[in-house]
């Protein structure tokens, strides 16, 4: 039986288990055998979740080979590998929550506007302070009032410190002074929030770069953080994202919001596969207690818990 925290991500992850995990289950009940017709249906399941067409293909090539030397003789079987090849598709060597030592910790937030990144940042603060970890907020997305005012009704309510600026002022200039702010009150971990607008353009990155020099210059000694936030509902969108992004920043995790809202959760494989960076935290609801770190094993067990309930 699952236990109240498996059980609860196996519930928000409901509409992806619908998309994907119901869909090949309903395939295997539903053929003949394990042919070729079975297996083009399933790459098609497995695409059409947005798993990605190069891990599809991988996926559904290594199990056929496994079928044609008799290693998976059952629909039983073959869940089993795939649930594996899921597993090992989202495991890097840094796999896990963020690691926040006995230095001070500098983690920097970057995402375009709507992904959910000031909120998650809430979350993620929250998260850490339920540790025992003294806080503080950096509002660097100093392009938009609202950010900063959001910014600044979290810290309030969470009795967080935050560093903030006037709107439109430098947000390099805030950094520098949270990071200054960082080490004279010997805190535990500095968030930074950013500007998320027009992800494509130069200005913005050149920006990101800019923070990035500034807490490495600044503080060398702090252990570095810089998570991606990105919306699992916009699919083959988000992907094209983090490619912009990771040319500009040396990520270490990823945030994926929303992933209670899509049949597609599959994103996450091509993702992290693509960047080879992995999944620190997935969002799964509003509610301040919804940032659940993201452990590819728990993940798996989740997804595929009750496939035909």
């Amino acid at each position: 039986m699952l236990d109240n925290l498996l059980a609860q991500l196996s519930f928000r992850l409901k509409k992806t288990k619908t998309g994907l995990v119901n869909k090949i289950e309903s395939l295997i009940s539903g053929s003949s055998g394990l042919d070729e017709s079975f297996f083009a249906d399933m790459e098609e399941i497995l695409i059409m979740a947005d798993v990605g067409v190069e891990a599809s293909l991988g996926f559904v090539e290594s199990i056929r080979k496994k079928v044609q030397i008799g290693e998976i003789q059952s629909g039983k079987e073959l869940i089993e590998q795939l649930k594996k090849q899921i597993e090992e598709s989202l495991t890097f060597e840094n796999s896990g929550p963020i690691g926040i030592a006995n230095i001070p910790s500098v983690i920097l937030v970057v995402g375009v506007n709507g992904v959910g990144k000031t909120t998650s940042i809430a979350k993620l603060a929250n998260k850490l302070k339920e540790k025992r970890k003294r806080v503080l907020l950096a509002a660097a997305d100093t392009f938009r009032a609202a950010a900063i005012d959001q910014l600044k009704a979290w810290a309030h309510r969470l009795h967080i410190d935050i560093i903030s600026h006037r709107p439109n002022s430098d947000p390099a200039a805030v950094v520098f002074d949270a990071l200054q702010a960082l080490r004279a009150r010997r805190l535990d971990v500095l968030i930074v929030d950013t500007a998320g607008r027009l992800h494509t353009k130069a200005n913005l990155m050149a920006e990101l770069e800019k923070i990035q020099r500034i807490i490495k210059r600044e503080y060398p000694e702090a252990l570095l953080e810089i998570l991606l936030v990105l919306d699992a509902t916009t699919g083959q969108n988000a992907l094209a994202q983090a490619r912009v992004f990771q040319k500009a920043l040396d990520l270490t995790g990823l945030i994926l919001t929303k992933l209670d809202g899509t049949a597609k959760g599959g994103i996450i494989i091509p993702i992290s596969q693509e960047l080879g960076i992995p999944v620190k935290y997935i969002g799964l609801g509003e509610d301040i207690g919804d940032l659940q770190e993201f452990s590819p094993s728990t993940f798996v067990t989740a997804l595929f818990a009750n496939a035909d309930s």
